[in-house]
């Protein structure tokens, strides 16, 4: 019994370990797309910390997310929606666009 409670305790340790102490809850932004437009187009988030952006796309047909500045692209089917989690960042305007529709565009306004 003891040594079954001194693993567990050692389980402990590891996992309070591998957390690391400034662990940080991601803030969760979401943008929608409608008639090959995002909505709202500008977007914010804080900054320096985790970001989940969920893109909802409404239309029936596909379009890819991409940002040039964030380092992302991700295909989010038609009718469904897609999560984007993106690294802490700085201060300042990322902007993205449809790849399928370029001159649908938006920006991530980061403070």
């Amino acid at each position: 019994m003891i040594a079954y409670i001194g693993r567990i305790g050692l389980a402990v340790l590891l996992l309070a370990i591998c957390v690391p102490a400034n662990a940080q809850q991601a803030a969760s932004v979401t943008i929608s797309v409608k008639n090959h437009r995002f909505q709202p187009a500008e977007i914010h988030a804080p900054a320096n910390v985790p970001i989940e952006l969920r893109v909802k796309n409404l239309d029936p047909t596909p379009m890819e997310f991409e940002s040039v500045s964030l380092r992302v692209e991700k295909v989010v089917p038609g009718n469904s929606e897609g999560v984007i989690r993106l690294r802490p960042l700085s201060a300042g305007s990322y902007n993205f666009f449809d790849d399928f529709n370029p001159k649908t565009t938006g920006v991530l306004v980061v403070r």
